[in-house]
C-alpha cells in the first residue's frame, strides 16, 4: 500500500520548489527548507561564493559538517555518561564494603 502524500511548496533562494511528502512530515520539511534557505542566504551574502549550484553545495557541506560535529559530541557525551555510571557503581561498591566493615 502506497503512503499518502501532500504537495508542499518551499522557497529556497527566492525559488519555489513543490515537494510531495507524508502529511506528518510537512512541518519537518518546511523547517528543513527554512534552515537550508537561511544557510544559502548567509553564504550568498558573504560574497565569496557565486552561483546557486555552488551556494547549494557549500550549504550542504556546512550542514553536513554541523551534523557530524553534533554526532561526535553525542558519542562523546554517551562515553562520559558510561564512565560516570561505572564510577558511581565503584563508589557504591566501596561505600557498601565500608559499611560491611563497620558492622562487623
Amino acid at each position: 500500500m502506497k503512503e499518502e502524500t501532500v504537495p508542499v511548496t518551499v522557497k529556497i533562494l527566492e525559488k519555489d520548489y513543490r515537494i510531495a511528502c507524508a502529511p506528518n512530515h510537512k512541518q519537518s520539511l518546511e523547517d528543513s527548507a527554512a534552515l537550508l534557505n537561511d544557510k544559502m542566504h548567509e553564504i550568498r551574502a558573504s560574497g565569496k561564493v557565486i552561483g546557486s549550484d555552488r551556494i547549494a553545495v557549500m550549504a550542504a557541506l556546512n550542514l553536513a559538517h554541523d551534523l557530524l560535529q553534533q554526532q561526535q559530541h553525542s558519542a562523546h557525551d554517551s562515553q562520559l555518561q558510561t564512565q560516570l555510571r561505572q564510577l558511581r557503581e565503584k563508589i557504591d561498591e566501596a561505600v557498601n564494603a565500608s559499611r560491611q566493615l563497620e558492622i562487623t
